[in-house]
């Protein structure tokens, strides 16, 4: 089974905020996505944020297979070549804050949250930092892939507050774990594989916590554009209320057709394209 795969992103500065601290980017080509929510007065989250993004492209831009590549904190085991790509990419972005922030002091604390991306085949590797999101649709079903790091939800894991009273609290915002806060950081890793017509959503908490899972699914389901489907989640999560900024990344696969994989045969550089944006 051959897969192709279709992205598309937006982010919004949403209804309350002055400044928009998210980021994304992607490369189609090689497989990469990335969404993250800044942190800090005086505009350092976005500077935060932005880094992180570059950082992490740039990361598989560069071969990271490549034996001299540099690697931070522990070797993760028991995932994919892919995923401890993606460790070591936050690490690396982990480290470009601090020192960013180290050599100015008007951006000392900042930090972002994370989550990612990378395609291999039929198989895609996942990571998070932070209370950003990503969710896998599939045959009509909506599921959360990653767990946020934030007090309320070690509150909910620990038995202490139920996912209600998590929804409701006032300390919704506190995350436990951040690019920037520490000298080495440690994302959360999983391994997962395709099927036709999966939907990944990537997405900062600007846009999870004001938009429920069946209006994601109902968004992304529908037959139109990925970028029609963007502008929907942007505008639902303005609609119920969003106080933050919003960003979301869709990445659709695809079965590909026995002509595309023959037109892909015959023409040189065809299924290269190649997609990156960032704000």
């Amino acid at each position: 089974m051959n897969l192709v795969f279709q992205a598309a992103g937006k982010t919004d500065i949403g209804l309350v905020r002055k400044n928009n601290e998210d980021n994304f980017g992607f490369d189609l080509r090689r497989g990469i996505f990335v969404v993250c929510d800044g942190m800090g007065g005086a505009a350092a989250g976005e500077v935060a944020s932005k880094i992180a993004v570059d950082t992490v492209l740039a990361y598989f831009h560069n071969d990271p297979g490549h034996p001299e590549s540099p690697v931070l904190g522990r070797k993760f085991e028991g995932v994919s070549d892919k995923a401890a790509g993606l460790a070591n990419a936050i690490q690396l972005a982990n480290q470009a804050i601090l020192e960013a922030a180290a050599h100015n002091p008007n951006r000392s604390g900042m930090g972002s949250t994370i989550v990612a991306v990378c395609l291999d085949g039929k198989l895609f590797s996942i990571a998070n930092v932070g209370d950003s999101r990503i969710y896998l649709v599939r045959g009509g079903s909506i599921q959360q892939l990653t767990s946020d790091h934030s007090l309320v939800m070690e509150q909910v894991r620990r038995g202490l507050l139920t996912v209600e009273e998590a929804e409701k609290s006032e300390m919704q915002n506190v995350i436990v774990r951040a690019l920037g806060s520490e000298d080495s950081v440690e994302p959360d890793l999983e391994d997962h594989e395709f099927a036709p017509g999966d939907v990944l959503i990537l997405c900062s908490d600007g846009m999870s916590r004001y938009v429920k899972e069946d209006k994601m699914l109902e968004a992304v389901s529908n037959d139109g554009s990925l970028n029609q489907a963007c502008e929907e989640l942007i505008e639902a999560a303005k609609s119920g209320g969003s106080d933050d900024n919003i960003t979301c990344v869709l990445v659709r696969a695809a079965e590909q057709s026995w002509g595309e994989r023959l037109i892909d045969r015959l023409t040189p550089g065809r299924g290269n394209h190649s997609q990156q944006s960032s704000t």
